[in-house]
């Protein structure tokens, strides 16, 4: 059996390390200037708990990187991507929604990262790390709860029996009468609208400060397909009578002075249409109505389309950097 030690990274090891460096570092912009301007000490405390956890990342994964003799990407710096004397751009209410809401990306994405890690040290990083992320989320659940600010999904009732499906017209949505939606359909729509909702106050947050103009007019772009998305959500929800989530105007303010280089928010949006393509994938694969599948399918198209945009737009201006990628033989041939 090989010696741990000598065994090289895999890609898929490698592709979860460079994007935790990635999202680690941004991380910490956003995280010191949160904390520079929240007032609320509840949130504060788990800001502060979130940016140490960021910063113990990027060291434990620059060890990795200096021991695989791999080039440390160069991720995000305080130096060149934040300003950390802007005034307040988001309330302490979004913060604390923020937090909440990336906890919850994180448990997602480590647990795929901790799937694909075979090395032990690597498997031990990821283990590590969902496991903060678990106490993290913990944490802002309980500070929203605390507040009066979480809203649970809606409530159904329970069966008096168990029963089965008697007809194909059980998968049908567009003609004749709908079924009324199941609990995961339901799940689904209501926590799609809410990280619509968040995305909304980020991209008119970062709409508000963008230097380039391209930049500032696909953050507009982006805030009106969001919703769009929540329009259809909130209706499909409101056709079986339940609740819809409340949007807030209070989350941002009127700030024009950006905290963030252009290129950090940029990443920042284009992470999060990648994350919101994923779990549209997963709502399409557990929705048995044909209707909502057919409205998952098209927002995917949709989204897929902006996301190009916004890769095209990190190209144009040298600010994406080139994630691990297999040999180009046909180079290496004609070098």
């Amino acid at each position: 059996m090989a010696n741990e030690s000598t065994v090289q990274l895999t890609s898929a090891e490698l592709s979860q390390i460079w994007t935790s460096y990635q999202n680690d570092t941004a991380s910490i912009c956003i995280l010191k200037y949160f904390l520079k301007t929240c007032e609320d000490p509840d949130t504060h405390t788990i800001l502060d708990h979130a940016l140490k956890l960021s910063e113990a990342h990027v060291a434990k994964l620059t060890a990795i990187f200096n021991g695989e003799d791999y080039p440390v990407p160069a991720g995000f710096s305080e130096n060149q991507d934040l300003n950390i004397e802007a005034p307040r751009l988001f309330s302490d209410q979004y913060l604390l929604h923020f937090m909440f809401q990336m906890s919850q990306i994180s448990l997602n994405a480590y647990s795929v990262a901790k799937s694909l890690a075979v090395r032990s040290d690597i498997d031990a990083y990821f283990a590590e790390c969902l496991q903060e992320s678990t106490e993290l989320n913990t944490m802002a659940k309980q500070a929203l709860l605390s507040k009066g600010l979480f809203v649970r999904s809606p409530y159904i009732p329970y069966p008096e029996k168990v029963d089965y499906v008697k007809k194909q017209s059980f998968m049908t949505g567009w003609f004749g009468e709908r079924r009324p939606l199941l609990s995961l359909e339901i799940a689904n729509l209501f926590a799609n609208f809410q990280r619509n909702s968040l995305g909304v106050a980020t991209l008119v947050g970062f709409s508000q400060i963008a230097q380039t103009k391209k930049v500032g007019q696909f953050f507009t772009r982006g805030k009106e397909i969001a919703d769009k998305h929540n329009e259809i959500f909130g209706s499909i929800l409101r056709e079986d009578d339940l609740p819809v989530p409340m949007t807030s105007d209070t989350f941002v303010t009127e700030s024009k002075v950006p905290p963030f280089s252009d290129k950090m928010m940029l990443f920042i949006v284009t992470a999060l249409i990648g994350l919101g393509m994923g779990y549209y994938g997963t709502s399409i694969s557990t929705s048995l109505r044909r209707d909502l599948t057919v409205h998952y399918d098209r927002f995917i198209h949709e989204i897929l389309k902006y996301s190009e945009d916004g890769a095209n737009l990190f190209i144009e201006h040298g600010w994406m950097e080139e994630p691990p990628r297999a040999s180009d033989r046909d180079e290496l041939a004609n070098n």
